[in-house]
């Protein structure tokens, strides 16, 4: 394994929530160890991207952001790594792809917001994506019925893992996907930063 990459034990069930975490915040802490209780998981690695190829500004220093990620996620089954920038990978499917080389005995599942299934369609390859791993949604404040109806969610509806099958999920052959409506933490990073609790300078 290469230096500086996350160590996986063969058959670890580990989910990917990948982000900017610009800057990472409670909301993120509070989907982690909800995905890892309910998903059944070994473990979760932070994947702060480098930058998000659907958002024009950059973020913050890939240091600056690390660091603050790490005080907010102190947990021992949880990994905080800049692994894309390690491995050169820009997009999520690229990413997967690369992974799954790298660790073939892992059990991945990739995590994100029910606000990302709205715009799902337009990430790179996104059907590779769930062709690939299974998916764990996490519900955060304000989002419902328009993120189930969402045109990747009515595509691979029939591939719909019910909630009460969720701690199988890592465990599914792709395509299975699963929405949790979760209790609810309102915050965000644009939140943060439009207070002015975040600068992307240091």
């Amino acid at each position: 394994m290469r230096a500086g990459l996350p160590h996986a034990i063969p058959g670890q069930r580990i989910g990917l929530l990948g982000g900017s975490f610009d800057p990472a915040h409670e909301g993120h802490a509070h989907i982690t160890r909800q995905a890892l209780k309910r998903f059944g998981l070994d473990a979760v690695w932070w994947l702060v991207s480098p930058g998000n190829p659907l958002k024009p500004e950059g973020p913050a220093p890939m240091e600056r952001r690390i660091a603050a990620a790490r005080r907010v996620m102190d947990h021992p089954r949880v990994t905080i790594t800049d692994i894309e920038a390690r491995i050169g990978t820009r997009y999520t499917a690229e990413t997967l792809a690369r992974l799954r080389a790298l660790y073939p005995s892992a059990r991945f599942v990739w995590l994100m917001g029910a606000d990302n299934l709205l715009g799902f369609h337009r990430w790179e390859s996104w059907r590779s994506i769930l062709d690939s791993v299974p998916v764990g949604v996490l519900a955060r404040p304000g989002q419902g019925l328009a993120h189930r109806q969402s045109r990747a969610a009515l595509i691979y509806a029939r591939h719909r893992l019910p909630a009460e099958l969720a701690h199988s999920l890592a465990t599914r052959h792709p395509p299975a996907w699963c929405y949790l409506s979760l209790p609810k933490i309102d915050i965000s990073s644009s939140q943060i930063r439009a207070r002015g609790q975040w600068q992307r300078s240091p």
